[in-house]
């Protein structure tokens, strides 16, 4: 007999509505858009620090990048019928 908390998971996933690579790309951007919102509270809260306000600019830059980079995978995905 199956434990309540395995009989809770064991559907999970049977249904997908794109492939796993897809799926990681999707959940990835949303993850590094969440944390790009947060930056420029980030560098507010550094003003006094000018070696912490370059660091989270600098972090920013290059999530804009990823970001960026995610975008394009995830056309590309969709073009290819991927998606």
């Amino acid at each position: 007999m199956a434990l309540a908390s395995e009989k809770q998971l064991e559907h999970l996933g049977e249904t997908q509505g794109c492939a796993n690579h897809d799926h990681d790309l999707v959940h990835e951007l949303s993850r590094r858009l969440d944390n790009l919102w947060r930056y420029d509270q980030y560098i507010e809260n550094a003003d006094w620090r000018e070696s912490l306000g370059n660091f989270w600019r600098q972090q920013k830059e290059q999530e804009l990048e990823n970001v960026r980079q995610l975008k394009q995978l995830l056309a590309e995905e969709i073009r290819n019928g991927c998606f």
